[in-house]
């Protein structure tokens, strides 16, 4: 398990990553960490048979599940479907756990949400309230899939990749800070879940590839709406 006393003091071992959602982020994800040396539990919509062509690229470190299962598995959860999907998304097995929510607002696919195009609301927000007793931290919102397992570099790299976090728990930022660094990538940390909004869609730090530099630069610029 980790420590998570903080991003720099943090050590891992192995842990189990609960995965709700196994489209292209969820899919990633699980790649990425497994060839770390942590077990991946994941699940999707449709029933954990459908899943049997991924389990069987993942490996033995990987098995399919219902969302309920992968939830109550997981050691650390990454929530990682539509946004419409939220209410969906099991709370009691989440419960005290750190949650990484991958979630951006495209309304195209879940309709108009009221609160986000106010600006009075931010996504991760949305699935903080939703899982009121979890430790919700925002990641792997603002980098494109694919790019979570070959955009990553050693630390000390010049012109690593960031990105971005937020969370109203110091030790669910610290343990996304830690993952990132882990599989390659430098962390801009925006402190609290109502900041988030900095590293969603069509904001300046969302999408493309930034150095941490960068990345605070235009999460500092960004407007809250158009």
């Amino acid at each position: 398990m980790w420590n998570t006393r903080g991003a720099h003091a943090l050590t891992c071992t192995m842990t189990t990553f609960g995965i709700i959602g196994a489209g292209n982020i969820g899919s990633q994800v699980a790649r990425a960490v497994i060839q770390h040396g942590h077990q991946v539990v994941i699940s999707n919509s449709r029933g954990p048979e459908t899943l049997a062509e991924l389990i069987t690229e993942l490996g033995p470190n990987a098995r399919a599940a219902t969302a309920t299962e992968a939830a109550e598995a997981a050691e650390v959860a990454v929530v990682t479907v539509p946004l419409k999907a939220l209410p969906d998304v099991p709370v009691a097995p989440l419960a005290g756990k750190i949650v990484i929510d991958t979630n951006n607002y495209y309304f195209e696919r879940d309709g108009h949400i009221e609160s986000l195009d106010r600006g009075e609301a931010t996504t991760s927000g949305l699935l903080q309230a939703h899982l009121p007793t979890s430790k919700v931290a925002k990641g792997f919102n603002n980098i494109r899939s694919a790019e979570i397992t070959t955009d990553g570099s050693p630390a000390g790299t010049p012109d690593r990749r960031a990105l971005g976090t937020a969370s109203d728990y110091p030790e669910a930022s610290a343990f996304v800070a830690a993952l990132y660094d882990q599989l390659g990538f430098d962390t801009v940390d925006l402190g609290p879940l109502s900041e988030s909004w900095r590293l969603e869609r069509d904001r300046p730090g969302y999408g493309t590839r930034q150095t941490r530099d960068q990345m605070l630069a235009n999460t500092a610029a960004a407007n809250r709406v158009p």
